[in-house]
C-alpha cells in the first residue's frame, strides 16, 4: 500500500475511522474486532478513534478499548500502527453529544484515553471540536502542554476552519501535525482547509470521505462521474473516490469508517486506482 507521513511518522495512504464501530447500529463485537483486524492485514497502519465513540455516557470510551483490544490480539503484527484519538467531545444521557475544551477537561480525558489504549504516550492525540464556552488558544495550549510532557506524540486537530488551524499551529509552536475535518464529494466546503494543509505540510484526514454512515453504497449513483471512471478502471465507485481525493493533495489520508471486514479491505484497495489528468480533472 502507497504511504504517506503525519508528522515525522509513515502511515498507510488509507486510514481506518473506527466510528461506525462503536456508535449506534453497531455491530456485534467479534465483528467489530474482526473489522480493526482486516484493516491491519489488508496494510492499514493508521487507526482513527475517540473516547467519544460509544453510545452514551455510560458508554464512553467503548470504541478506544475495542481499537486497543483488537491490536492486542494481533501481537507483533500490530506493531508500526499509529493510532490516533480524540478529546473534547462528550456524551449525555440518552446518546446526545457535548462538548469540554477545557485544559482541565481536556487533561484529565488524555489521561483516560490513555489507560484504555493501554499505551505510556497516544500516538495522535486530536482537540476533537471547538467549544464556544471556551477560548480556542487556551484548548489548544492544553494540547501543547500533553505534548511537552511526553503524553502525547503528535498533536491534531479537527473540525476546525483555516484561521483556526493557523491558531493551532502558532499556540504549538509549529508542531500541528494533522487536521481532521469532513470532506467528501457531497461535502466540499472545507477545500480551504485541505489547500491550507497542503501549503503548511500538516496531513489532512477527510473524515466522512465516502458520504457518511450509510451511503457510501450511493456514492456512484449521487455521483455518475464516479460510477463512469470507476467502470473504466474495473474498480468501485468507493475506491475512485479514495483515489480522487489521495490525488488532490499529498498531505490528504482518508479515513472510511468500516463496520465490516469486507469494507475496509476494499478501500484499502483504492491506493491501487491509477488516476490519469483529465478523469481527475472531470472528477474534481
Amino acid at each position: 500500500m502507497r504511504t504517506r507521513r503525519i508528522g515525522d511518522v509513515e502511515v498507510s495512504a488509507i486510514g481506518l475511522g473506527g466510528m461506525p464501530l462503536s456508535i449506534e447500529g453497531r455491530p456485534d463485537r467479534e465483528r467489530a474486532l474482526s473489522t480493526v483486524r482486516a484493516a491491519v492485514e489488508a496494510g492499514v497502519t493508521l487507526i482513527d478513534t475517540a473516547d467519544a465513540y460509544s453510545f452514551d455516557d455510560q458508554d464512553f470510551g467503548h470504541n478506544e478499548e475495542l481499537i486497543a483490544e483488537a491490536l492486542r490480539s494481533l501481537g507483533s503484527a500490530a506493531d508500526g500502527v499509529l493510532v490516533a484519538t480524540k478529546g473534547g467531545h462528550t456524551r449525555v444521557a440518552g446518546g446526545g453529544w457535548g462538548l469540554n475544551g477545557s485544559p482541565e477537561y481536556l487533561r484529565s480525558a488524555c489521561d483516560a484515553s490513555l489507560k484504555r489504549l493501554g499505551v505510556e504516550a497516544i500516538d495522535l492525540y486530536q482537540f476533537h471540536r471547538p467549544d464556544p464556552t471556551v477560548p480556542i488558544a487556551d484548548s489548544f495550549g492544553a494540547v501543547a502542554e500533553l505534548l511537552d510532557a511526553g503524553k502525547i506524540k503528535q498533536a491534531g486537530i479537527s473540525n476546525f476552519n483555516p484561521a483556526e488551524i493557523e491558531l493551532a499551529n502558532e499556540v504549538l509552536g509549529g508542531r500541528l501535525a494533522a487536521v481532521q475535518n469532513q470532506f467528501s464529494p457531497s461535502f466540499r466546503s472545507s477545500e480551504p482547509e485541505l489547500e491550507l494543509c497542503a501549503e503548511l505540510g500538516i496531513a489532512f484526514l477527510p473524515w466522512s470521505p465516502l458520504g457518511g454512515i450509510g451511503k457510501a453504497g450511493e456514492l456512484g449513483d449521487r455521483n455518475t462521474a464516479f460510477a463512469e471512471v470507476a467502470e473504466a478502471h474495473g474498480a468501485s465507485p468507493q475506491q475512485v473516490c479514495l483515489a480522487w481525493m489521495l490525488a488532490k493533495a499529498p498531505v490528504v489520508i482518508p479515513i472510511p469508517g468500516a463496520s465490516r471486514p469486507e469494507s475496509i479491505r476494499s478501500s484499502a484497495e483504492a491506493t491501487h486506482v491509477e488516476l490519469t489528468d483529465a478523469e481527475f480533472a472531470r472528477l474534481d
